[in-house]
């Protein structure tokens, strides 16, 4: 007797199929180490993301400071009315008259600081004003000494020298830091050439350099920023070589006419300038967007496709 032709021996391949599927091993669930694994990675790729964001993010946000500084700065210049404004100038101006009677003017005492500060200090927050540098595209507020809060953020004017007002026989000195994460500062200082503008904003007024001069001198050579008969000078001093500050780099401009700043001024005020920094940020973020996107929805597919498998295998 055949049994394979009664139908109750037949075959049954669906029979055989479910069997195969119960007995096949089921799939290895991660282990716990496999899932620290990828916490670590995921946390490493998070880190190095923050640490390229970290720079631009910072910068904007110290450019938008400086923006609300300025807007601040600007108000209180106009709630002054023009006596007001003169006066608070020719004060500046007779205290660099004083500067010259001085034997040592940068060995200030605690009531020449006193003194100092309270010179263009409308809005008794230490702002005098703002440097505007065309060329590298940088404005900063200027605010009055170089201590450290100071220099994170803004130029500092440095004691004892010239309150930035200009007349012959002036010379002021701003200091900025280079190469910090937070902020760009005087970090493209050095780009800087002879013939290229400056300009210091100061209450109402517009004063505008000419740079005439650059030099590298040591930290303890300070004669170049004296005061010389019959000129108005202007020096930008931060640290150099780039990361290594064992010296002092010099940019110094001699006053000219403000028609020579103009073009410069002019040209772009209004445009949206996209930094190339913040590129690779915004590219980073998608590609971990589109990455964590296109994982999740090949996990729902992956699930879909299982359910709809062990749905088929029942029914049949």
């Amino acid at each position: 007797m055949n049994f394979r032709k009664i139908p109750l021996f037949k075959k049954n391949s669906s029979t055989e199929k479910n069997a195969d599927s119960n007995n096949r091993p089921d799939k290895k669930p991660k282990s716990k180490k496999d899932r620290l694994t990828n916490w670590i990675l995921g946390l490493v790729f998070l880190a190095g993301l923050g640490l390229l964001c970290y720079p631009t993010v910072a910068n904007w946000w110290n450019e938008s400071r400086s923006s609300r500084a300025f807007a601040n700065y600007d108000t209180a210049v106009e709630s002054l009315d023009r006596n007001k404004l003169n006066r608070i100038w020719e004060d500046a101006q007779n205290y660099n008259d004083s500067l010259n009677t001085v034997l040592n003017r940068y060995d200030m005492s605690e009531e020449d600081l006193r003194d100092y500060n309270s010179q263009l200090n409308i809005d008794n927050n230490g702002q005098m004003g703002r440097i505007e540098i065309p060329k590298i595209h940088l404005k900063l507020p200027i605010y009055h000494t170089v201590e450290e809060p100071v220099l994170q953020v803004a130029a500092g004017h440095v004691p004892g020298s010239s309150l930035p007002v200009g007349g012959e026989g002036t010379h002021t000195v701003l200091s900025g830091h280079r190469g910090l994460p937070s902020a760009k500062l005087f970090t493209d200082l050095d780009e800087l050439e002879e013939g290229d503008i400056f300009v210091l904003k100061i209450l109402d007024k517009t004063l505008t350099y000419e740079v005439d001069k650059i030099s590298i001198v040591e930290p303890d050579e300070t004669e170049g920023l004296l005061p010389v008969a019959g000129k108005d000078y202007c020096t930008l001093v931060t640290c150099t070589p780039y990361g290594v500050n064992t010296q002092r780099l010099l940019i110094r401009g001699v006053r000219t006419t403000n028609d020579k700043a103009a073009p410069f001024l002019e040209v772009g005020n209004d445009v949206v300038k996209i930094d190339p920094m913040l590129v690779a940020p915004v590219v980073m973020v998608i590609l971990f967007i589109a990455l964590g996107g296109a994982t999740w929805m090949k996990k729902v597919w992956l699930k879909k496709k299982k359910s709809t498998e062990k749905s088929d295998s029942q029914n049949s």
